[in-house]
Protein backbone atom coordinates (compact mmCIF):
# COMPACT_ATOMS: atom_id res chain seq x y z
CA UNK A 1 0.00 0.00 0.00
CA UNK A 2 1.38 3.10 -0.88
CA UNK A 3 2.89 5.04 2.28
CA UNK A 4 2.81 1.86 4.40
CA UNK A 5 1.48 2.48 7.96
CA UNK A 6 1.25 5.96 9.42
CA UNK A 7 3.72 4.99 12.71
CA UNK A 8 5.09 1.87 14.40
CA UNK A 9 4.00 1.85 18.13
CA UNK A 10 7.30 2.55 19.79
CA UNK A 11 8.87 6.01 18.25
CA UNK A 12 11.69 6.73 19.72
CA UNK A 13 11.67 9.54 22.63
CA UNK A 14 12.70 13.52 22.65
CA UNK A 15 16.09 12.87 25.12
CA UNK A 16 14.84 15.93 26.64
CA UNK A 17 11.58 15.63 27.47
CA UNK A 18 12.48 13.77 30.98
CA UNK A 19 -21.29 1.35 28.60
CA UNK A 20 -19.49 2.82 25.36
CA UNK A 21 -19.37 6.31 26.28
CA UNK A 22 -16.34 5.37 28.77
CA UNK A 23 -15.72 8.69 30.40
CA UNK A 24 -18.63 11.14 31.78
CA UNK A 25 -18.63 14.20 33.28
CA UNK A 26 -17.88 12.59 36.97
CA UNK A 27 -14.24 11.97 35.34
CA UNK A 28 -13.40 15.45 34.98
CA UNK A 29 -15.21 16.47 38.10
CA UNK A 30 -13.69 13.85 40.59
CA UNK A 31 -10.20 13.91 38.54
CA UNK A 32 -10.27 9.77 39.69
CA UNK A 33 -10.70 7.93 36.72
CA UNK A 34 -9.71 4.28 36.75
CA UNK A 35 -7.96 4.69 33.91
CA UNK A 36 -5.39 7.01 31.57
CA UNK A 37 -4.86 6.25 28.39
CA UNK A 38 -2.53 8.09 26.08
CA UNK A 39 -2.93 8.70 22.74
CA UNK A 40 -1.96 9.92 19.17
CA UNK A 41 -4.50 9.20 16.53
CA UNK A 42 -1.71 8.71 14.22
CA UNK A 43 -0.62 5.58 15.72
CA UNK A 44 -2.72 2.45 14.73
CA UNK A 45 -1.69 0.36 17.53
CA UNK A 46 -2.57 2.89 19.45
CA UNK A 47 -6.10 2.18 17.96
CA UNK A 48 -6.39 -1.02 18.38
CA UNK A 49 -5.62 -0.75 21.80
CA UNK A 50 -8.04 1.84 22.76
CA UNK A 51 -10.64 -0.70 21.40
CA UNK A 52 -9.38 -3.24 23.75
CA UNK A 53 -10.08 -1.16 26.77
CA UNK A 54 -12.78 0.12 25.78
CA UNK A 55 -14.26 -3.05 25.55
CA UNK A 56 -12.59 -3.99 29.00
CA UNK A 57 -13.97 -0.95 30.51
CA UNK A 58 -17.66 -1.75 29.40
CA UNK A 59 -17.57 -4.95 30.47
CA UNK A 60 -16.17 -3.71 34.42
CA UNK A 61 -17.46 -0.91 34.25
CA UNK A 62 -14.60 1.50 34.27
CA UNK A 63 -13.65 5.19 33.58
CA UNK A 64 -10.71 6.12 31.41
CA UNK A 65 -9.27 9.16 30.62
CA UNK A 66 -8.01 9.77 27.30
CA UNK A 67 -5.10 12.08 27.19
CA UNK A 68 -2.68 13.08 24.98
CA UNK A 69 0.70 12.18 23.58
CA UNK A 70 2.42 13.16 20.64
CA UNK A 71 4.78 11.27 18.36
CA UNK A 72 6.45 14.46 16.50
CA UNK A 73 7.12 16.20 20.18
CA UNK A 74 8.62 12.97 21.15
CA UNK A 75 11.50 12.50 18.46
CA UNK A 76 11.94 16.08 17.21
CA UNK A 77 15.77 15.90 18.45
CA UNK A 78 16.23 12.49 16.53
CA UNK A 79 17.02 12.39 12.46
CA UNK A 80 13.88 11.91 10.56
CA UNK A 81 16.08 10.81 7.91
CA UNK A 82 18.40 8.55 9.44
CA UNK A 83 16.26 6.72 11.55
CA UNK A 84 13.05 6.38 10.63
CA UNK A 85 11.27 4.82 7.58
CA UNK A 86 10.31 7.32 4.80
CA UNK A 87 7.19 9.34 5.53
CA UNK A 88 7.09 8.59 9.47
CA UNK A 89 7.97 13.16 9.93
CA UNK A 90 5.18 13.89 8.09
CA UNK A 91 2.53 11.21 9.62
CA UNK A 92 3.36 12.67 13.12
CA UNK A 93 3.45 16.22 11.73
CA UNK A 94 -0.32 15.21 11.10
CA UNK A 95 -0.57 13.87 14.60
CA UNK A 96 0.29 16.95 15.90
CA UNK A 97 -2.37 18.68 13.50
CA UNK A 98 -5.42 16.32 15.05
CA UNK A 99 -4.06 16.62 18.53
CA UNK A 100 -3.88 20.17 18.35
CA UNK A 101 -7.70 19.95 17.45
CA UNK A 102 -8.23 17.54 19.71
CA UNK A 103 -6.88 20.17 22.88
CA UNK A 104 -9.19 22.61 21.58
CA UNK A 105 -12.49 20.65 21.53
CA UNK A 106 -10.99 19.67 25.12
CA UNK A 107 -10.75 22.94 26.27
CA UNK A 108 -14.12 23.72 25.18
CA UNK A 109 -16.07 20.68 25.83
CA UNK A 110 -13.73 19.16 28.57
CA UNK A 111 -12.05 15.74 29.24
CA UNK A 112 -15.33 13.71 28.74
CA UNK A 113 -15.38 14.62 24.91
CA UNK A 114 -12.06 12.68 24.04
CA UNK A 115 -14.01 9.16 23.84
CA UNK A 116 -16.59 10.53 21.11
CA UNK A 117 -13.64 12.73 19.14
CA UNK A 118 -10.69 9.58 19.41
CA UNK A 119 -13.02 7.08 18.26
CA UNK A 120 -13.67 10.00 15.16
CA UNK A 121 -10.66 9.87 14.50
CA UNK A 122 -9.87 5.90 14.71
CA UNK A 123 -12.97 5.12 12.49
CA UNK A 124 -12.11 7.78 9.67
CA UNK A 125 -8.16 6.93 9.55
CA UNK A 126 -8.60 3.62 10.17
CA UNK A 127 -11.58 1.79 8.87
CA UNK A 128 -11.70 3.42 5.32
CA UNK A 129 -10.62 1.14 2.31
CA UNK A 130 -7.23 2.78 0.60
CA UNK A 131 -6.80 3.01 -3.10
CA UNK A 132 -3.99 0.72 -3.96
CA UNK A 133 -1.74 3.16 -4.83
CA UNK A 134 -2.93 6.05 -3.01
CA UNK A 135 -0.49 7.68 -0.62
CA UNK A 136 -2.12 6.58 2.80
CA UNK A 137 -1.53 10.22 4.61
CA UNK A 138 -2.48 12.23 1.48
CA UNK A 139 -6.04 12.94 3.59
CA UNK A 140 -5.20 12.21 7.67
CA UNK A 141 -5.29 15.53 8.97
CA UNK A 142 -6.62 18.18 6.04
CA UNK A 143 -9.08 20.58 6.43
CA UNK A 144 -11.78 17.82 5.02
CA UNK A 145 -11.11 14.94 7.25
CA UNK A 146 -10.79 17.41 10.27
CA UNK A 147 -14.64 18.79 9.31
CA UNK A 148 -15.32 15.30 9.16
CA UNK A 149 -14.46 14.13 12.62
CA UNK A 150 -15.84 16.76 14.67
CA UNK A 151 -18.88 16.38 12.30
CA UNK A 152 -19.16 12.56 13.33
CA UNK A 153 -18.13 13.25 17.03
CA UNK A 154 -20.91 16.27 16.80
CA UNK A 155 -18.60 19.38 17.90
CA UNK A 156 -18.25 22.66 15.79
CA UNK A 157 -15.96 22.33 13.12
CA UNK A 158 -15.05 25.91 13.77
CA UNK A 159 -12.51 23.58 15.84
CA UNK A 160 -10.29 22.71 12.66
CA UNK A 161 -8.82 25.59 12.48
CA UNK A 162 -6.52 24.88 16.00
CA UNK A 163 -4.98 22.41 13.91
CA UNK A 164 -2.43 24.91 12.41
CA UNK A 165 -2.67 26.57 16.07
CA UNK A 166 1.18 25.99 17.40
CA UNK A 167 -0.44 27.70 21.07
CA UNK A 168 -2.22 24.46 21.42
CA UNK A 169 1.87 22.72 21.47
CA UNK A 170 2.19 24.00 25.04
CA UNK A 171 -0.66 21.08 26.46
CA UNK A 172 0.92 18.38 24.17
CA UNK A 173 4.44 19.12 25.38
CA UNK A 174 3.12 18.41 28.97
CA UNK A 175 0.97 15.44 28.77
CA UNK A 176 4.11 13.99 26.48
CA UNK A 177 6.55 14.61 29.11
CA UNK A 178 3.71 13.87 32.12
CA UNK A 179 3.51 10.07 30.11
CA UNK A 180 7.02 9.22 29.40
CA UNK A 181 7.62 10.64 33.26
CA UNK A 182 5.49 7.53 34.11
CA UNK A 183 6.98 5.00 32.26
CA UNK A 184 10.67 6.30 31.50
CA UNK A 185 12.64 6.70 28.29
CA UNK A 186 11.89 4.79 24.71
CA UNK A 187 8.32 4.11 24.59
CA UNK A 188 6.19 5.69 22.16
CA UNK A 189 2.02 5.22 22.21
CA UNK A 190 -0.48 3.63 23.86
CA UNK A 191 0.54 4.41 27.56
CA UNK A 192 -1.93 3.03 30.48
CA UNK A 193 -2.39 4.35 33.88
CA UNK A 194 -3.79 1.98 35.99
CA UNK A 195 -5.27 4.18 39.28
CA UNK A 196 -4.08 7.70 38.12
CA UNK A 197 -2.31 9.69 38.85
CA UNK A 198 -0.54 7.66 41.22
CA UNK A 199 -0.84 3.90 40.10
CA UNK A 200 1.70 2.01 38.17
CA UNK A 201 1.94 3.06 34.41
CA UNK A 202 2.87 0.34 30.74
CA UNK A 203 3.87 0.99 27.30
CA UNK A 204 1.54 -1.24 25.79
CA UNK A 205 0.04 -3.84 25.43
CA UNK A 206 0.91 -3.49 21.33
CA UNK A 207 -1.87 -5.72 19.75
CA UNK A 208 -2.43 -6.12 15.85
CA UNK A 209 -5.94 -7.10 16.67
CA UNK A 210 -8.82 -6.70 19.58
CA UNK A 211 -9.21 -10.45 20.85
CA UNK A 212 -12.69 -11.69 19.77
CA UNK A 213 -14.21 -12.51 22.92
CA UNK A 214 -14.76 -10.61 26.37
CA UNK A 215 -13.32 -13.43 28.36
CA UNK A 216 -9.63 -13.10 26.25
CA UNK A 217 -10.42 -9.15 26.29
CA UNK A 218 -10.54 -9.11 30.24
CA UNK A 219 -7.70 -11.87 30.35
CA UNK A 220 -5.42 -10.01 28.40
CA UNK A 221 -6.39 -6.85 30.84
CA UNK A 222 -5.91 -8.71 34.25
CA UNK A 223 -2.71 -9.92 32.80
CA UNK A 224 -1.30 -6.08 31.66
CA UNK A 225 -2.61 -4.88 35.08
CA UNK A 226 -0.59 -7.80 37.54
CA UNK A 227 2.68 -6.84 35.49
CA UNK A 228 2.34 -3.12 35.42
CA UNK A 229 2.35 -3.49 38.98
CA UNK A 230 5.72 -5.26 39.73
CA UNK A 231 8.37 -2.52 40.10
CA UNK A 232 10.57 -4.25 39.07
CA UNK A 233 8.97 -5.78 35.97
CA UNK A 234 9.97 -3.64 32.68
CA UNK A 235 9.29 -5.28 29.10
CA UNK A 236 8.67 -8.78 27.79
CA UNK A 237 8.64 -8.37 24.19
CA UNK A 238 8.35 -10.47 20.40
CA UNK A 239 8.50 -8.32 17.11
CA UNK A 240 7.09 -11.75 14.93
CA UNK A 241 3.17 -10.86 15.21
CA UNK A 242 0.76 -11.05 12.67
CA UNK A 243 -0.26 -7.60 10.89
CA UNK A 244 -2.20 -5.08 12.09
CA UNK A 245 -5.83 -5.99 11.43
CA UNK A 246 -7.18 -2.68 10.00
CA UNK A 247 -9.45 -1.84 6.90
CA UNK A 248 -7.10 0.73 5.89
CA UNK A 249 -4.04 -1.26 5.83
CA UNK A 250 -6.04 -5.00 4.77
CA UNK A 251 -8.01 -3.65 1.96
CA UNK A 252 -10.76 -5.51 3.96
CA UNK A 253 -13.89 -4.37 5.26
CA UNK A 254 -14.83 -4.39 8.37
CA UNK A 255 -18.14 -3.24 10.64
CA UNK A 256 -16.91 0.26 11.32
CA UNK A 257 -16.12 0.79 7.46
CA UNK A 258 -18.61 3.30 5.92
Amino acid sequence: MGGGPLVGPGAGLNPYLGHHQVVDSAVASSGAPDLEFFWDPVCPFAWQTSRWLRRVASLRALTVDWRFINLSILNEERDYASEFPEGYQESHDRGRRMLRVAAAVREAEGHEAMDSLYQAFGTTIWHRIVEQEADFRSRVATSDHLAEVLTLANFDVSHALAADDPTYDVELRLETAEAVARTGRDVGTPIITFGPPDGPSIFGPVISAVPESDAACLELFDAARTLSGYGTFSELKRSDRPPLDLPALTGVPDDLTS
